[in-house]
């Protein structure tokens, strides 16, 4: 996939995220819904940040499993059941995302959740990727 980050100088600057990828492929990946839960089907993780590093790394061992790589990613949207806390965490959360999945961010967007399927998830991450 080839994947152009666009952030126009006219909109708040990107942190953490792309205000549009133009993304070229053959290929698209569409991932559902992933929270911190182990291969036992149990959420793992107390703090959002834990959760966090949980959900993500399920969402790309999906995304690898299907032939694509986190750079493939074009669109991920974050629910968080606390947009607060989330926002008290951006910048561990940044780390986390920076360590599994590199520096070329997504568009994305943060969305506040009563509650997620899974009662103890404070947070699930879904998108979809573009592959060659």
């Amino acid at each position: 996939m080839t994947a152009e980050r666009v952030n126009p100088p006219e909109l708040s600057p990107a942190a953490g995220f792309s205000h549009a990828v133009v993304a070229t492929g053959s290929r698209l990946v569409f991932l559902a819904g992933q929270t911190a839960l182990d291969v036992d089907g149990k959420v793992v993780g107390e703090t959002l940040p834990q959760q966090f590093e949980r959900a993500l790394a399920n969402l790309l061992t999906a995304l690898r499993a299907a032939g694509g790589a986190p750079a493939d990613l074009a669109r991920v949207t974050v629910y968080a059941t606390d947009v607060a806390d989330y926002r008290a965490h951006a910048a561990e959360l940044g780390r986390v995302w920076r360590r599994l999945a590199g520096r070329d961010y997504p568009a994305m967007a943060v969305v506040g959740a009563v509650r997620l399927w899974d009662e103890q998830a404070l947070v699930e991450l879904d998108g979809f990727a573009v592959l060659a």
